[in-house]
């Protein structure tokens, strides 16, 4: 009898996949005119993103920035971003009104419009809205982000505080990237966080809830893992072949996946890669950028939109 891992690969869960190109998607012109910005004329361009978020200040504290202590000031990232092309820059709305002036125009600003402090448990995750759409309007934001927390007892509070986001996005053409991130005891006692179940399930969602962009971490195989139900419980894949998996989970949702805590670089672009050619539309490393010294941060950034082009190329 075939295992559930041969299954995986003879595509009973997952068939070709196929990266959504912005021109097949049916989208008002303002997020269209937004999105082609940020993928085509910034960062890698060919319809693929590099985005640089610094959301970690308001969700993890000061700590996030004692490996580089230059990385306290904004202006660290912003410099980054720019000499480095990327697609964008995430801040929440003090950072966008306090720092971004110089950069306007040279950086797009994906403004994040929810956030919490690491201060409490994960036990009912919620975050609560810190700005709206219009201030991402106002700002010149070319999206916004905001972050669901999938299985999280508040997820109705979150349900409903989402709904009135995205009606925002609609009524202002701004793209929705939404952090679809399983969160609470369920999500933990079911495989974890970060496991391919939930993962999958967090990638389904925001398609669902009507992301137009959604942002996942990498879906990790480890013995918790086998606490998923079934038949998650008993899947094992490579890292590109669950990458694959989540991109089909997202539909025609754009898919950006997490760097996450830093890692070696060789481990960086290996992971680069693997998501790059499993068909998500880009990248979005944070702490793996500007947690290092300038001039590695911009040589890594190269490297990973070099990557990018070659990808672009193979299609």
């Amino acid at each position: 009898m075939a295992t559930v891992k041969q299954k995986v690969k003879k595509n009973v869960f997952y068939e070709q996949i196929t990266r959504p190109k912005l021109a097949e998607l049916d989208l008002s012109l303002g997020k269209r005119t937004r999105l082609h910005r940020i993928l085509y004329e910034h960062g890698p361009g060919n319809g693929f993103g590099l985005f640089l978020p610094i959301d970690q200040g308001l969700e993890h504290g000061p700590i996030d920035f004692a490996p580089n202590p230059d990385s306290t000031n904004p202006e660290y990232q912003l410099t980054l971003a720019k000499e480095g092309g990327y697609s964008g820059i995430v801040f929440h709305v003090g950072l966008a009104e306090k720092y971004m002036k110089e950069f306007a125009g040279e950086v797009p600003l994906i403004l994040k419009v929810n956030g919490k402090t690491a201060i409490p448990s994960d036990k009912e995750a919620f975050s609560p809205c810190d700005a709206t759409v219009e201030d991402a309007v106002r700002l010149g934001a070319d999206a916004v982000g905001y972050t669901l927390y999938v299985g999280s007892p508040a997820q109705d509070r979150d349900f409903i505080q989402l709904a009135k986001v995205r009606a925002d996005c609609e009524r202002f053409g701004m793209p929705l990237i939404v952090w679809s991130y399983p969160r609470g005891e369920a999500a933990e006692a079911k495989g974890g966080r970060d496991c391919l179940y939930a993962v999958d399930y967090a990638a389904r969602v925001a398609n669902e809830v009507g992301a137009d962009v959604v942002k996942l971490n990498m879906p990790v195989f480890d013995e918790k893992a086998k606490a998923s139900p079934k038949p998650y419980n008993e899947i094992v894949l490579e890292p590109k072949e669950a990458v694959e998996k989540i991109v089909k989970s997202a539909g025609k949702t754009l898919v950006l996946i997490s760097g996450g805590s830093k890692i070696s670089d060789q481990d960086l672009l290996d992971k680069a890669r693997d998501c790059l050619e499993a068909g998500v539309t880009g990248l979005i490393f944070g702490r793996n950028m500007w947690q290092r010294p300038l001039d590695d941060a911009l040589r890594l950034t190269q490297e990973i939109k070099k990557m990018m082009r070659e990808v672009a190329g193979a299609k």
